[in-house]
């Protein structure tokens, strides 16, 4: 194993370890959580939390998110004050972070993933609900073109319509307000602030698939600060590593962002990663969806020398297999391919468009 830190007393050369973060709740619970194992894994390292900033994402909450057209809408502001050594570390969501990062960043650990199924939130009025069984010409509200586009399929009876601003404030627009019948959100994200018990229902693959990289927390960190990766990277959990860098390879073969609806499901079971993934047109009438396996069973070899720090999709690992992480990128790849040459290129380009026009 690499040495690992303290060389000063209380931190890296003796300072602290600073943490960045957004303003919003949800993103100071997900940060704080992974201070807390970080701390129990390290305690002799002092970690300090610089909550840094609204986000370009936070601030504009007028437009569509797949308006806005900027991949790292809630990150930028992040990479920068890593860029100006302010932070050494950031925690984002997996799946804000763009499958290319800017040079100079690597994603030093994907943490433990969190149930990555998308969930409803009921108004009081429809407690004990389903979305089958709301009346027709529900409202139902989600910023996600990926949701919505499924969902419309689904259950052609509701209407579904853009909802921005953080968790709590799309919360408050449901119960205060009878605009939405239902919102739809991830599951994750409920969880970790503490609002299980407002999930009426969850959304399997066969009802709504999830968007990359849904569920599990990032790491953002300099490429070149081994110290730092060293010590993050113990956070890493390898079948989440290996579930995301197959998603994020396919997301990123396609091309897609969040201004197209792309999804996806992963399942790694008895040393084989199974990778379904989807395109949608905007309204859901034209799909693509295809499922490929690959065994990711490798032993760990010590890689010694310059292929340490290879990164497959942003993701540096160290502690994952490399032919795992090859295998898992490529299953992506592949998946992707099968699509392209199937169509995909077209109802993506499309969806765009016509997004765009809207």
């Amino acid at each position: 194993a690499d040495p690992l830190l303290p060389r000063g007393e209380n931190g890296v050369d003796g300072r602290a370890v600073r943490v960045g973060t957004r303003r919003s709740q949800l993103a100071r619970i997900q940060t704080d959580s992974v201070v807390m194992m970080l701390r129990e894994l390290y305690p002799d390292l002092r970690f300090e939390i610089a909550v840094a900033m609204s986000t370009t994402g936070d601030k504009i909450l007028d437009t569509a998110l797949s308006k806005i057209g900027e991949k790292s809408l809630f990150t930028k502001e992040l990479e920068n004050a890593l860029e100006r050594n302010e932070v050494d570390l950031v925690v984002h969501s997996l799946k804000d972070l763009p499958t290319s990062l800017p040079p100079g960043f690597t994603i030093g650990a994907v943490c433990k993933r969190e149930n990555p199924l998308d969930a409803v939130v009921f108004h009081p009025k429809n407690c004990g609900k389903t979305l089958s069984l709301l009346p027709e010409k529900s409202v139902i509200g989600t910023s996600s073109l990926r949701r919505a586009a499924q969902l419309k399929k689904k259950f052609p009876h509701l209407e579904f319509r853009d909802i921005r601003g953080n968790l709590n404030t799309r919360l408050k627009k449901l119960d205060e307000k009878e605009d939405f019948s239902a919102i739809v959100l991830a599951a994750a994200g409920l969880k970790r602030m503490g609002w299980e018990n407002r999930i009426g229902q969850l959304l399997g693959p066969e009802d709504c698939l999830y968007a990359v990289g849904q569920g599990a927390l990032a790491v953002e960190v300099r490429a070149k600060d081994q110290e730092i990766l060293n010590m993050v990277s113990a956070l890493h959990d390898a079948d989440t590593v290996l579930c995301c860098i197959a998603e994020r390879a396919f997301m990123k073969r396609l091309e897609g962002g969040c201004s197209v609806p792309v999804a996806v499901d992963t399942l790694l079971k008895d040393g084989q990663l199974y990778l379904t993934g989807a395109v949608y047109s905007l309204d859901g009438s034209d799909s693509l969806k295809e499922t490929m396996q690959t065994s990711v069973t490798y032993p760990h070899q010590n890689e010694d020398g310059p292929n340490d720090d290879v990164q497959h999709v942003g993701i540096t690992a160290k502690n994952v297999p490399g032919q795992a992480q090859e295998a898992a990128e490529n299953l992506g790849v592949e998946l992707a391919s099968l699509l392209l040459s199937k169509g995909a290129k077209h109802i993506l380009s499309v969806a765009r468009q016509l997004n765009d026009a809207r």
